[in-house]
């Protein structure tokens, strides 16, 4: 909504300016509860040293900052998909008619986290995947949970174990999440990566992702890193 984008280009502002501190006072709802989920039934079969997939969820600061604890993930990027490259942009994309969501592209080790894995992540903790294009606080087409699929694996996982999670009733509501065909991955702008760990006192990050990244540790300690893996450490 343009008030709420408002607000967060306001704030990102005083981030920037280093008067996070005076923020505190707004608040922008609170963190989804994680929900317990089992792992997919069915999984990835690859060879492959090193895969990508992206992950649409909400706000890209929080499903970022929760993919850069993975083990076995070796970069997270926020930046859009579902759009065309001449809209992919922060400000365009805010107005919720560009056909983009805000999103994360994940590049990880499947010898070390499988794409079943990250699902499993993906829809128990970075969001709540019941939430018709919103998160939280945020809401439109740009917040949607959407999956952009790479190839036909990736398809045929997302959508068995989608299958799976709504036959045994593990969320309250059936699960929204689009499974859309990817058509490119457009990085955002400099400021908006690596948001969650440069800027943890933010009051958005406080309420709505910080409960994220506590509670994977909690669910899936083999697969938490206390070390996240940045974007601007390998430029």
């Amino acid at each position: 909504m343009k008030i709420l984008y408002n607000w967060r280009r306001t704030l990102l502002g005083l981030a920037a300016a280093s008067v996070i501190g005076q923020c505190a006072a707004f608040s922008f709802g609170g963190a989804e509860e994680a929900v317990i989920i089992p792992p997919p039934t069915l999984d990835e079969k690859t060879q492959a040293r090193s895969e990508t997939a992206i992950f649409a969820g909400g706000c890209f600061w929080g499903v970022q900052g929760v993919f850069q604890h993975v083990k076995g993930v070796r970069n997270a990027v926020s930046g859009y998909a579902g759009g065309t490259a001449d809209t992919a942009q922060y400000e365009r994309v805010s107005n919720g008619d560009t056909g983009h969501a805000e999103a994360v592209e994940v590049t990880y080790d499947p010898a070390q986290v499988s794409y079943g894995n990250l699902l499993q992540i993906y829809f128990s903790v970075a969001h709540n995947p019941t939430e018709l294009n919103r998160q939280g606080p945020d809401s439109g087409t740009q917040y949607r949970s959407a999956l952009f699929l790479k190839s036909a694996e990736q398809q045929r996982v997302a959508q068995a174990y989608i299958a799976q999670l709504d036959a045994a009733h593990s969320f309250n509501k059936p699960i929204v999440t689009k499974l859309e065909t990817y058509n490119g991955f457009y990085p955002a702008e400099e400021e908006h990566q690596d948001f969650l760990t440069e800027h943890p006192t933010y009051p958005y990050i406080v309420i709505n992702d910080l409960p994220k990244v506590t509670q994977l540790k909690q669910l899936y300690p083999d697969k938490y890193q206390a070390k996240p893996v940045l974007v601007k450490a390998g430029q």
